[in-house]
């Protein structure tokens, strides 16, 4: 089976594909800012320039494509038929990368979400973003509560006031 496109065609469409600014991205900030989520985009100083950066909530979201990152079990991931040792090879890479980046952020004590094209698809999206929400007010109010202290010991050694009847 021959492809549809010639070569000159493909290379202008892939090369049109960029990695900034995609719509999945661009729906997931929309929802973010007009919930009152303030953010950068693109940091570069954090490994693998995230996405979305929320500072507030020390956490990084990457909105990721299902085709370049190999989102496995996803209809909208399938190897291409041609070149594909290529395309293998580059997708493993993708993922491995992935990785990389995530435990670094981890190391230094971010929180990363990766929300997947195929999670912001009509059918899904209202149950995604707002599980996004959740998962952020988690985070903010995990890292922000107030510390409890523990009392050690019983209850009646740790009083510190005497009872008053002993001294009248």
């Amino acid at each position: 089976m021959s492809n549809r496109y010639t070569k000159e065609q493909l290379y202008h469409i892939m090369s049109s594909i960029h990695s900034k600014d995609t719509k999945p991205e661009l729906l997931v900030r929309r929802f973010l800012w007009n919930s009152g989520f303030r953010y950068r985009l693109n940091h570069k100083q954090l490994p693998g320039k995230p996405d979305i950066v929320l500072r507030r909530y020390k956490t990084c979201v990457f909105v990721n494509g299902c085709f370049w990152h190999g989102h496995e079990g996803c209809d909208s991931f399938r190897m291409p038929k041609t070149n594909t040792d290529f395309w293998q090879k580059k997708i493993i890479k993708n993922r491995q990368r992935d990785i990389l980046v995530q435990r670094k952020l981890a190391s230094m004590g971010w929180h990363t979400i990766t929300i997947w094209e195929c999670e912001l698809k009509s059918q899904r999206r209202d149950e995604t973003l707002r599980s996004l929400v959740y998962t952020l007010n988690h985070i903010f109010l995990e890292n922000y509560s107030v510390k409890r202290y523990a009392v050690l010991g019983d209850a009646e050694s740790s009083m510190v006031a005497e009872d008053v009847n002993e001294y009248c």
